[in-house]
């Protein structure tokens, strides 16, 4: 029977799975499969795997309880295993670097902060501060400006507003990076100018949730940011 696994811990790992539901309802709790220093945990695999709301759920809900009692290697959702022989066979094959990867996470969590902007404000931001533009919005607005002028304006305009979205993200990061052991930033997606996730000690779990509110605070209610968290380790997990 093929496995579905959810993360790869050390052998002495705390395994309180207790109560928790497998991924697509099947029986059986999820369990170990053991070999050397590492373990797998597993439960027998679904005939069908969708990414259904609660198979999502229960996927993060083993991870989570395993992550309260020490350092995961979160593995996405949705990897199958044929058997325990190939569990064992691929904690094998990449003992060093698990291990090594378990050391580096040791007491930490993910968060996950996301950010945008009220367009409206970025707009206005630009033609306040950009003559160019001000100077090209006057035109097209009072029917002076030819289709040439209103191509150029849309264009600045794009322009400045990925210039400002950039510089705003980075200082964003810049502000909480200190606090984080380790950082990475994926491209934003729809009205969002950050994508940030920050490794984080434990220890520093609530002084650095503290500090993001406060920074968000500190931008006002042209922005919305959104900060989730403590998270397994997804984003730095090789």
């Amino acid at each position: 029977m093929h496995l579905y696994l959810y993360a790869i811990t050390r052998s002495d790992h705390p395994l309180r799975l207790d109560g928790l539901r497998a991924v697509g309802g099947v029986s059986g709790a999820p369990r170990a499969v053991t070999s050397g220093p590492l373990t797998g945990v597993v439960s027998p695999a679904p005939e069908s795997l969708r990414p259904k709301r609660r198979d999502l759920a229960a996927h993060q809900e083993v991870q989570e309880r395993l992550m309260a009692d020490g350092a995961v290697l979160p593995m996405r959702f949705g990897l199958l295993a044929p058997d325990e022989v190939a569990v064992k066979s691929a904690l094998d094959a990449k003992r060093a670097e698990y291990v090594r990867g378990l050391d580096e996470l040791d007491a930490t969590a993910e968060f996950n902060l996301k950010a945008a902007r009220s367009q409206d404000d970025l707009l206005r931001e630009v033609l306040t501060e950009s003559d160019d533009a001000r100077r090209l919005n006057e035109r097209t607005r009072d029917g002076r400006g030819s289709h040439e002028d209103r191509v150029a304006l849309g264009e600045l305009v794009a322009r400045q507003l990925g210039v400002r979205q950039q510089r705003l993200a980075e200082q964003v990061v810049g502000r909480l990076a200190g606090m984080a052991r380790h950082k990475v930033v994926a491209s934003p997606a729809g009205d969002d100018f950050l994508n940030a996730s920050f490794l984080v000690e434990r220890g520093r779990a609530e002084e650095f949730s503290q500090a993001a509110r406060q920074l968000a605070r500190g931008y006002g209610d042209g922005y919305d940011f959104r900060l989730r968290g403590p998270l397994p380790p997804y984003s730095f997990v090789a």
